[in-house]
């Protein structure tokens, strides 16, 4: 394996084999971060009872690890582009390494809390150069396989954190309960620092500066965009929320002011904010926002179905999903060919069945109501699987196909970023229309109670659903009148 790695580590630019076994480190470092960010849904009530941790300091665990995470991903595309991206990489693998071992470690709520920011912020430093290396060593039917592949496990990723995390923590491996998903992170870091040197190093071509300002200015919008977004909903949002909001949207048009004067002036903004003015990339950046954002939420949705209203452990309800793991896989590994095939039309047929599979799921289970029963959702898990793997597979190679290779650092973390926020949107959505549904009910069943509060969330996402086959009909137009 060394000598592959040495061959493939050429300069940029130079004739060399796409870096494969560089991509299988690039992967792993992008499925451990999102993982993080759905496998503590799963440990929370003995994580809440092992730390005596109140409902709130709970929400925070969770939320911290998106906070950084969403917050610093901008800047972690930059910072790949000065210093070199499998460089920031390596970086952000140990110090992810560390946090987490440094959560499982956690003798207190608050311990836990800081450790998550750690985490998240070192994840922050991982992603954008993961999709940023892609995009560099990877051309045009070679990056639709290698998108597809990073889709692919973006969205097992996903899964894997319900579905192996309820394993862990229903197996309780050396006793260690819910510490165990955080400590399987060791391994899986240590052999992606030892791997890495598969991955060629890259940098932009001109070496930016890294606009300190700018750093803070977005992050600090970011933070409190993704704050309320992540907590509103859950106090009914409540009066700092609502000013959260408004500063944040100050302070994010603030930002777009001041990378202008600095792009103007001849400086390195963060983002070159013509970038988003490209009615490609615009459009892009919409989709990304909004699949993500139905991903997230459909989590919360069936997980909150499945154990609070079913009352099925984590590993047993994880179970349930899984045929809808295999859809997604099968349609994976099927997309970047029929994109290459049928073009925009395998996308935009992927979101149609998207959206009719969710309206099929929520009209299942109305019709149900108190007397559901999980096992006769699987065959339309399996089709909305299927149609998440046919869109969000294809999507990264699509969106950041459309960016010049010197501008992938600063695509990716746009892009990385978009996802954390619509992952929070969705989640602020649903959970408005759940907890609503919820509070009306009556004196209804639980069973009743969760399916009609079910069906109140998914409607969130059957909106978003037909806006994803809207703009890709869109997208198509543009890029037939660009022609």
């Amino acid at each position: 394996m060394s000598a592959y790695c040495h061959s493939s580590s050429l300069p940029q630019g130079g004739a060399h084999t796409p870096p494969w076994l560089g991509l299988s480190v690039l992967l792993l470092g992008g499925f451990i971060t999102i993982f993080d960010l759905f496998v503590v849904n799963v440990a929370i009530p003995s994580m809440q009872s092992d730390l005596s941790a109140s409902l709130a300091q709970i929400g925070f665990v969770v939320a911290a690890y998106e906070l950084a995470f969403g917050a610093m991903l901008i800047t972690g595309g930059r910072l790949g582009d000065v210093f070199g991206r499998r460089r920031v990489f390596v970086w952000g693998m140990a110090a992810f390494t560390v946090a987490s071992v440094l959560c499982g470690l956690a003798p207190s709520a608050e311990f836990l809390i800081a450790s998550r920011v750690l985490q998240g912020l070192t994840a922050a430093l991982l992603l954008p150069q993961v999709y940023a290396s892609i995009r560099v060593h990877f051309d045009g039917p070679q990056a639709r396989r290698a998108f597809g592949l990073l889709g692919m496990t973006l969205g097992l990723a996903a899964i894997a954190g319900q579905l192996l995390g309820g394993w862990l923590v229903y197996v309780n491996w050396l006793d260690w309960g819910w510490r165990t998903v955080f400590f399987i992170n060791a391994p899986i870091g240590l052999l992606a620092i030892v791997t890495a040197r598969c991955i060629p190093e890259s940098h932009a071509p001109q070496r930016p500066g890294l606009d300190l300002l700018g750093v803070l200015l977005v992050s600090l919008g970011l933070a409190l965009l993704l704050v309320p977004l992540l907590e509103g909903p859950a106090q009914d949002w409540p009066a700092w929320s609502v000013g959260a909001l408004v500063a944040a949207f100050g302070l994010l048009a603030l930002f777009h002011q001041q990378q202008e004067r600095l792009r103007i002036r001849g400086g390195w903004p963060l983002v070159d904010m013509r970038l988003l003015a490209q009615p490609h990339f615009a459009v892009g950046a919409w989709l990304v926002l909004l699949i993500y954002s139905t991903s997230s939420s459909f989590f919360l949705c069936f997980a909150l179905l499945m154990q609070s209203g079913l009352g099925l452990d984590p590993w047993l309800a994880g179970r349930v999903f899984a045929p809808a793991s295999l859809g997604f896989v099968l349609a994976s590994l099927f997309a970047p060919k029929g994109v290459a095939r049928w073009g925009m039309q395998a996308i935009v047929v992927g979101a149609i069945v998207y959206a009719a599979a969710i309206a099929v799921l929520v009209v299942q289970v109305q019709l149900a109501g108190a007397a559901l029963q999980a096992l006769r959702l699987i065959p339309v898990l399996v089709v909305v699987g299927a149609a998440q793997g046919l869109i969000m597979t294809p999507l990264l190679n699509l969106v950041l196909g459309f960016v010049d290779k010197a501008q992938a650092g600063m695509a990716s973390g746009v892009i990385s970023t978009l996802q954390q926020i619509g992952a929070a949107l969705g989640v602020a959505a649903v959970s408005m229309l759940f907890g609503a549904a919820l509070g009306h009910t009556g004196a209804a069943t639980q069973a009743e109670q969760y399916a009609s509060a079910f069906v109140a969330g998914m409607r969130y996402n059957l909106v978003a659903a037909v806006l994803i086959v809207v703009l890709l009909l869109v997208l198509a137009r543009v890029q037939r009148t660009a022609r």
